[in-house]
């Protein structure tokens, strides 16, 4: 797989999960915690998949293969992060609302 691949699935998998997150978040703003759960779930796969990518290119260049690091990467590092900022924010926001209704 081309570095270029690499990282467009980083950013594909990482979008993928926070969208989920929000629909997620929506069916429980509904009272949906049947469907919010099964698109939490979803966006759990998803941010492991990206997650298993950087795990693997931090094994790589942890064994001495050098990582590309361009705006590109940097790009996807953001679109991880912000995926993984966005679950742990949204689970907790959807105990608020199991709690309350």
């Amino acid at each position: 797989m081309s570095f270029e691949e690499i990282v467009f699935n980083i950013i594909g998998y990482s979008g993928d999960s926070k969208a989920y997150c929000f629909q997620s978040l929506s069916a429980a703003r509904e009272g949906d915690f049947k469907e919010c759960d099964e698109l939490m779930e979803k966006s759990k796969a998803e941010l492991l998949k990206a997650h298993h990518i950087q795990t693997k290119m931090i094994q790589e260049e942890a064994s001495g293969t050098k990582q590309e690091l361009n705006l590109l990467m940097v790009h996807a590092q953001d679109h991880l992060m912000n995926a993984a900022l966005a679950k742990d924010l949204i689970e907790e926001m959807i105990l608020m609302y199991k709690k309350f209704k």
